[in-house]
């Protein structure tokens, strides 16, 4: 008869802890960033967020320091300079980077329904930043770094009246899939995840906190938490097992 060491042994496989790592978490201030960066100070790593409203940004570092330990700052990553000023707060407070979480996003519409000036900042944001925030990141890597991406079901659904956030998720859903080869030989594993229905205050006016609650409740939107928790099981398989996509959808077709 085995023991029960060796029954563990054989039921589980290696899950490299996360505790010492450093991540930076852009979009960290609100909704799935916010809910990842707490999940991440949890579990030990140390995480340095950014978001564009200070009041949201010293809100998230409350809780972040409460269950551990992080900082941040307020930038616009439309702006090369707030890229760059947000990549060098980030080296002084961390020291290296190990985890880049790259989220920060905002919504958009329809082409037609969004003025020139608009649709520029739109992708700036939704694209552009992504790119060059996953550029600087893994310039800070060696091997053994993790990049998650956080897309949209957008990318998937491609519904009418959001055509320019679909471009831009389906852009990042093609960029992850390019990256994660041309990185894999050093020992850098790129992930997409891409939520479905969450509830945030990117989902405003449109669904209030109380309509929110009751969708949650319904099984009809999901919970920041529950991406935070897809990052978490993305982060903690092997280095040989890149789990390259998932996709996370609520269990009953949402409004």
């Amino acid at each position: 008869m085995s023991s029960p060491s060796s029954e563990v042994r054989d039921a589980h496989t290696e899950a490299p802890p996360l505790m010492g790592r450093r991540a930076i978490v852009t979009g960290g201030s609100t909704g799935i960033g916010r809910a990842i960066a707490v999940l991440l100070a949890a579990e030990g790593v140390r995480v340095f967020i950014c978001g564009r409203d200070p009041d949201h940004l010293s809100d998230a570092l409350g809780r972040i320091r409460e269950v551990g330990e992080g900082d941040g700052i307020a930038v616009d990553l439309a702006r090369q300079s707030d890229i760059d000023r947000y990549f060098a707060a980030a080296d002084a407070y961390l020291g290296g980077l190990d985890i880049a979480v790259i989220n920060a996003a905002v919504p958009a519409e329809g082409l037609d329904a969004t003025a020139d000036e608009d649709l520029d900042y739109q992708i700036a944001v939704d694209f552009t930043a992504y790119l060059k925030t996953t550029k600087a990141s893994l310039e800070r890597m060696g091997a053994g770094g993790d990049v998650v991406l956080i897309g949209s079901m957008s990318a998937v659904s491609q519904s009418a009246g959001s055509s320019v956030y679909v471009a831009a998720k389906t852009g990042i859903e093609g960029f992850a899939h390019a990256l994660r080869q041309e990185v894999a030989d050093k020992d850098i594993k790129i992930g997409l995840i891409e939520p479905g229905f969450t509830g945030a205050d990117f989902q405003y006016p449109d669904f209030p906190p109380d309509k929110q609650r009751a969708l949650i409740h319904a099984a009809q939107m999901l919970r920041a938490e529950d991406i935070a928790a897809a990052a978490h099981f993305m982060l903690t398989q092997p280095r040989r097992t890149a789990v390259s996509l998932m996709r996370v959808e609520t269990r009953r077709e949402h409004p």
